[in-house]
């Protein structure tokens, strides 16, 4: 016979008790436990009874069976996520229904109880295919860790699973980023998006370059009521002022040189919709305060017009990989419009804070670039547990979107079937182990000098030589240049742009 379950009768198994959420570390949320199904096989009755109490407490889905025949039944007419099954039975054995749970499920978690535990059984368990083996007599505390370990392991699979058949169902591709991840920063991030979704809420994302925030606006805009009208886009440091003013507000006929026509601006376009503003630090003061005006008064007036050109109602949802209180603080961002447009603040965090999501990114990269380039989407190459550690150890700076690179860089050159190793994986130059750039010393003002005046002087002259002793160590190459420095193309081009020094991209070397 087997040993009961030891249990305590003065404690409280309730879901939401303290002494369960102690228990249960993993967390797993009670929506997940309602629907992971367990499968008890015990022939002793107060055992199998007494754990089915525990576990149905917690908020599982719980099947009893005391006979192995009864349990081959219910394994072939019903799918089960995890099986707790006492190893010794008579008729039929629990190794035998351990490799009749495999075979009509190989995503089955099964644990074995035994009451006679030895070295030889348990081994003999774990090659069959056990994912673990519980020694009685245990503890309902025992058995909820056990259980809520498993759990958790049926989750990520589970999230693994709809993962892949979102890719296999994808009939058109692009290259928007993917909302993948399991880690808490990240669904924090977007648990809060598909909230702030529901509202006309403007929405401030922050969070360094690579990691999705514009893959979070499209994802608000989708959720939003305003899903059926655009999504209007523009990054602020991808365009000299004039013509960001021009796209943004539009223009008259006759404002400026070439201005042959009227012309709507961007946020015309989307009124009724979202409006995206992408680096919104890198925007000119000068704009910054025009845009102001438009989202107090919801009235848009073009380049060179007298009068109101428009009146719209639009969602804004800005961005930036900068520190945005430290821009106020600088003055590089007005004040008044950082706290109009940030009703509610979204931190992305980078993709070295969400290590567990590395390889289910990696694998969505994988399989999603193998069906764009290839035509043999059941023969896709794969991640071995090596090549899975040696991209968890690396620093990512360019986040998501490096993976990203990276990954497809890998699939193209791939096998069908092959398993993908360390070795194969290309390694790009991030700096890792190169001598930081050197800037040249800068002079020390004297006190004759406004602190303001002082302040802007020493700056460019860091910047200016700063940007010439980058792109000599880059060699001209303006995207490593833009890697080394940790800043996107356009800002570097922005910068250099700034300073007058020529690009080394076709129009000279930098001086």
């Amino acid at each position: 016979m087997s040993s009961p379950l030891v249990t305590d009768p003065n404690r409280s198994y309730a879901p939401g008790s303290d002494s369960s959420a102690a228990r249960d570390p993993l967390s797993i949320p009670p929506e997940i436990k309602a629907s992971i199904r367990i499968l008890l096989v015990d022939d002793e009755r107060t055992l199998r009874e007494s754990c089915a109490s525990v576990l149905q407490m917690d908020g599982f889905s719980v099947t009893l069976a005391g006979r192995g025949e009864e349990a081959v039944d219910l394994l072939k007419n019903r799918k089960f996520d995890i099986m707790l099954v006492d190893l010794y039975m008579s008729q039929v054995s629990g190794l035998e229904l351990l490799r009749a749970a495999l075979d009509s499920n190989r995503d089955i978690i099964v644990v074995v109880m035994t009451g006679n535990p030895s070295v030889s059984t348990s081994i003999e368990a774990l090659r069959a295919g056990a994912w673990d083996y519980l020694p009685k007599p245990f503890s309902a505390t025992h058995l909820q860790v056990l259980i809520g370990r498993a759990s958790h392991a049926v989750m990520v699979n589970r999230e693994a699973s709809e993962l892949r058949q979102r890719v296999l169902q994808q009939h058109s591709h692009s290259d928007t980023l993917t909302l993948i991840g399991i880690s808490p920063p990240f669904r924090k991030a977007v648990e809060l998006a598909r909230k702030v979704a529901l509202t006309d809420a403007s929405v401030f994302i922050s969070g360094e370059s690579g990691t999705g925030k514009e893959v979070i606006a499209q994802f608000i805009h989708q959720h939003s009521r305003r899903s059926r009208k655009p999504l209007v886009a523009i990054n602020c440091a991808a365009l000299p002022e004039p013509l960001l003013e021009s796209e943004m507000f539009g223009h008259r006929k006759g404002s400026f040189t070439g201005a042959d026509r009227d012309k709507p601006g961007l946020l015309e376009t989307a009124n009724g919709g979202s409006f995206f503003l992408d680096e919104l630090t890198e925007m000119p003061l000068a704009l910054q305060a025009k845009l102001l005006r438009v989202i107090q008064d919801g009235v848009v007036r073009r380049v060179g017009s007298e009068s109101t050109d428009a009146q719209i109602d639009v969602r804004f949802i800005s961005a930036t990989n900068r520190d945005p209180q430290q821009a106020v603080d600088s003055g590089v961002l007005r004040g008044d419009l950082f706290y109009r447009l940030r009703v509610v603040p979204i931190a992305l965090p980078p993709l070295r804070k969400r290590q567990e999501d590395i390889p289910l990114l990696a694998n969505h990269f994988l399989t999603y670039y193998w069906h764009r380039h290839r035509q043999m989407p059941d023969r896709c190459p794969r991640l071995s547990e090596e090549s899975i550690a040696f991209l968890k150890s690396r620093p990512w700076r360019g986040n998501v979107r490096e993976l990203q690179n990276v990954i497809e860089h890998t699939t193209v050159l791939m096998d069908p079937d092959q398993v993908i190793q360390p070795g194969d994986i290309p390694l790009y130059e991030d700096g890792a182990g190169e001598p930081a750039v050197e800037a040249r010393p800068v002079p020390t003002p004297m006190g004759n000098e406004p602190y303001h005046v002082a302040k802007d002087r020493v700056v460019a002259d860091f910047e200016k030589q700063y940007l010439t002793a980058l792109v000599e160590r880059a060699a001209g190459n303006m995207s490593k240049a833009a890697r080394l420095a940790g800043v996107d193309r356009t800002t570097l081009y922005r910068l250099i742009d700034k300073h007058q020094l020529l690009r080394a991209d076709g129009e000279g070397s930098v001086e």
